[in-house]
């Protein structure tokens, strides 16, 4: 092989290196080795991808939201057995559990047939072959889709409005679909909106605006709702995370006034108290009490 020839298949082989780069595994996946994926897209095709960074947080670490926890596990218990459930909406203030929700159902019910998959709102229109991807497989499986929410000139929304109603979904019947989003209707709304409502023989009729904003979510069967958290419950979440990260490191921590203050400025510059919140603010506490002991052991004064 002269050096011409050998130099041409070297800068061959080397683009055909970059090129598979972005094209998708389309071997099969193994549910049975992997509850959870995500489905992922690219110019040559899309496939799913094996999710192998799992949240371990279980149903017991979700304080504070008891209601919205018993709703949805009997919806997710009806929907593995086989029977008639909802398709799922949580919405509400940020940081109060809704995605970890979501995750610690999988937890749960892994082993139970459940599987998840992550569908990122650029994906949306790959939702029909999504789920007949996933007909044939002897699992139940959760399409999730996080943080969603909708400009007014995105059109994309209509693509998910119509797969919920779509007989793509009902002819897929281990298929559903559980959404997190800040918004109630998914969709911005403005008070302009309602200048176009009119009443009709005492009736108050919506503006279109209006109707087309609620019609979305409205396809969603079960709607959780979920609220920034009173002190008291914020307090007793920050306890619960605080308790639970001192007994992985193996300390002792000490509630006090102190810490109390503490985790409530926390809360106060951050604007919000939530469970999310209530997390970092323990990482913070744990990660800043073990530090201060090494540095102690370290200087003789331990």
């Amino acid at each position: 092989m002269d050096k011409n020839t050998a130099s041409l298949v070297e800068q061959t082989s080397e683009l055909a290196r970059r090129l598979l780069r972005w094209v998708p595994d389309f071997r099969d996946m193994d549910w049975a080795e992997h509850p959870a994926a995500v489905w992922r897209g690219g110019p040559f095709g899309a496939s799913f991808a094996a999710h192998v960074d799992l949240d371990a947080i279980e149903m017991e670490d979700l304080l504070e939201i008891d209601d919205q926890k018993r709703q949805i596990d009997a919806n997710t218990r009806q929907f593995l057995a086989g029977y008639p459930a909802n398709n799922v909406l949580l919405w509400g203030a940020r940081g109060t559990g809704k995605s970890s929700l979501i995750h610690a159902l999988l937890n749960r019910y892994a082993q139970q047939g459940l599987r998840l998959v992550e569908v990122d709102k650029t994906h949306l229109a790959a939702l029909p072959e999504i789920a007949h991807a996933l007909r044939e497989q002897p699992y139940r499986f959760v399409l999730f889709c996080d943080d969603l929410s909708f400009e007014v000139d995105d059109a994309s929304y209509k693509v998910l409005k119509s797969a919920l109603e779509g007989s793509v979904f009902r002819s897929a019947g281990n298929v559903a679909i559980y959404a997190t989003s800040n918004r109630r209707h998914l969709l911005p709304e403005y008070m302009s909106d309602n200048e176009s409502a009119r009443m009709v023989d005492g009736e108050l009729h919506q503006s279109e605006a209006v109707e087309e904003k609620i019609s979305l979510s409205d396809r969603f069967g079960l709607w959780l709702s979920f609220y920034p958290f009173r002190q008291d419950a914020y307090l007793a979440v920050v306890r619960h995370w605080v308790d639970s990260m001192a007994a992985e490191q193996g300390i002792d921590v000490e509630w006090d006034q102190t810490l109390e203050k503490a985790c409530l400025r926390w809360a106060l510059a951050r604007g919000v108290r939530s469970g999310r919140t209530a997390q970092h603010f323990a990482r913070h506490w744990i990660g800043r009490t073990l530090l201060e002991s090494s540095a102690g052991s370290v200087d003789g004064t331990g």
